[in-house]
């Protein structure tokens, strides 16, 4: 049964009893994130919802799922590796937060696991869906297409690299994950492959047929571009935040490659034809 924000609070400990009470279920899947990277590393009042949501309100809900006999399923990020080396990143991998946010995703990880063994954390990176993000106004291949179309010049970076995955493929692979009965642990998902932003920008527009005045730029001149038009620069971000889904693969579990993922994305939103 999906609950939404409306639905449920999950910074109130009492409200996540009774519904886990009510509902008795066997899984619960933990989507709830405070993720504005940039407010949460400048912003007071950010950074401490984010530490409600991703961290306090991640130890009350695994704690009472442990309680109910429940398991859960917590989603959080590639950001937590920082820059400790190239990828692709083990699940058992170093870590070195280097924001706010990512700090608070790590602190989240370590109390939902010590809550319960038989909890999941399941870390993905570059999220973009069909519905959107409520919390950022959108997604990234929403904002290049908009931008693209405005006629603007669009600026993207061109040496952080990861691997976008599309939320439709990430959900269909969680559940296709429990299916096996799984142990519980980390388990990186996303889909197959790696590139930069600029590269991720680029295919946007290759695919749907759009010129656009697209640039690259490194990460440091980026920030600098930001702070001269009176912007706060970006909070850092990982170099190189490329997965390896090994626990996952081994138990039969694999997404398809990022550009077939997009392709599927941009149908569906009606950006281009099959």
């Amino acid at each position: 049964m999906p609950l939404e924000r409306r639905d449920l609070d999950v910074t109130d400990p009492a409200a996540v009893d009774r519904v886990l009470a009510a509902h008795r279920p066997a899984w619960v899947i933990n989507t709830a994130a405070c993720h504005r990277v940039d407010d949460i590393e400048r912003d007071p009042a950010a950074r401490a919802r984010a530490l409600a949501v991703n961290v306090a309100a991640a130890d009350d809900l695994a704690r009472a799922c442990a309680r109910v006999g429940a398991r859960l399923v917590h989603l959080s990020t590639d950001y937590v590796f920082g820059d400790v080396g190239p990828g692709p990143h083990a699940e058992d991998g170093p870590v070195a937060p280097q924001s706010v946010y990512a700090v608070t995703k790590l602190a989240g990880e370590f109390l939902v696991r010590r809550a319960s063994p038989a909890h999941l954390v399941i870390r993905s990176a570059g999220l973009y869906g069909v519905a959107g993000s409520s919390g950022k106004g959108g997604n990234f291949v929403e904002t290049m297409l908009r931008k693209a179309r405005a006629g603007e010049e669009i600026r993207v970076v061109t040496d952080q690299v990861l691997t976008p995955t599309y939320t439709a493929d990430l959900a269909a692979a969680i559940a296709r994950l429990l299916a096996t009965g799984p142990p519980g642990g980390v388990y990186h998902l996303t889909n197959a492959g790696r590139c930069s932003w600029h590269e991720f920008a680029a295919a946007i527009f290759a695919l749907c047929g759009i010129e656009a005045a697209l640039h690259g730029v490194p990460t440091r001149e980026y920030a600098a571009l930001v702070a001269r038009a009176g912007g706060t620069p970006p909070a850092p971000r990982p170099p190189d935040s490329v997965l390896a889904n090994t626990r996952a693969a081994a138990r039969g579990v694999t997404l398809r490659p990022w550009r077939e993922a997009l392709a599927a994305y941009l149908v569906a939103k009606d950006h281009r034809r099959r």
